[in-house]
């Protein structure tokens, strides 16, 4: 990575480094394998021997969001040329607006509005910023909100009803939903079972298959690369949802995941309640400012 990009890419940091010079002080990163506590330079290392890392989120973690830059700009400048990263937060269907603005052609006002941004896009504006000064590749991976809308209203089957422009969007049909742990996690969430319950479960799938089919897809045509993929970490923890349907999609893929929350504990955290949740897990200082 030349001097050029590597000025360009700090400036787009400072405004977080000002607010963060202290930032290792509100998170700390267990090894569940090694049984110990690590620097994030650990787990770029370990990427030599995966294709995809999982960073699984809380949407509203400004120590999450700082830790998910660090990474993928420690990515970048490992694996010069072979970083990519897939999000949640962009939609399949807005791949060439993603495209453009990357390749400058459109302003960033046009790209937002455009490309659907989620309202805490300054929480991801700094990857994306990476990804444009370094030519590497960004996806939009999660399924439009049209189309989980009509899952969530009448179910998976609705869309064996799209004409075939649109299936190019979505994971192959029909999609299944997963049972088990799974399940049983997403009904401990809602409450209790309900058809409409269920419903929203198939989105979750839905979800959940897009965003590991754009993964595969991907891969499929990119086969060095290490791809970066951040979602809400109820889609990858314990190695469910987006990452199970991945490996099925894409079984000789290599994946790591990572799963960052706050942590009442954090002081002293008690790494046996979360050494379940992944490969590595980040507990973040809850006393520290949400995002929004």
């Amino acid at each position: 990575m030349n001097l050029r990009k590597t000025i360009i890419f700090v400036a787009l940091l400072c405004p977080i480094i000002t607010l963060a010079q202290d930032i290792a002080r509100h998170y700390k990163v267990y090894d569940v394998k090694n049984d110990k506590t690590i620097a994030i330079d650990a787990i770029v290392s370990d990427l030599k021997n995966a294709d995809v890392l999982f960073f699984g989120e809380e949407h509203n973690d400004s120590i999450g969001h700082y830790l998910e830059t660090e990474l993928f700009k420690k990515i970048a400048f490992a694996y010069p040329n072979k970083a990519a990263l897939t999000m949640e937060m962009f939609h399949s269907d807005i791949q060439l607006v993603i495209n453009e603005y990357l390749k400058g052609i459109i302003s960033e006002k046009n790209f937002i509005k455009e490309a659907r941004a989620w309202n805490n896009y300054k929480d991801y504006k700094a990857m994306v910023e990476l990804a444009k000064a370094n030519q590497l590749d960004v996806i939009g991976a999660n399924a439009a909100a049209r189309y989980s809308n009509a899952v969530t209203r009448s179910g998976l089957e609705i869309l064996h009803q799209l004409p075939e422009s649109s299936k190019q969007f979505l994971a192959p049909l029909p999609i299944d939903t997963a049972t088990g742990r799974y399940y049983d996690k997403f009904i401990e969430t809602l409450g209790g079972h309900s058809m409409g319950g269920m419903k929203v479960y198939q989105t979750q799938n839905f979800w959940d298959a897009t965003m590991a089919w754009s993964i595969a897809r991907y891969l499929k045509k990119n086969k060095s690369k290490k791809i970066f993929q951040v979602n809400g970490r109820f889609h990858s923890d314990e190695k469910l949802g987006t990452l199970a349907k991945l490996q099925r999609y894409a079984p000789k893929v290599k994946i790591l995941n990572i799963s960052c929350f706050s942590a009442e504990d954090f002081d002293n955290p008690d790494w046996s309640k979360y050494k379940h949740l992944g490969d590595y897990v980040i507990v973040t200082d809850p006393k520290v400012k949400r995002s929004f």
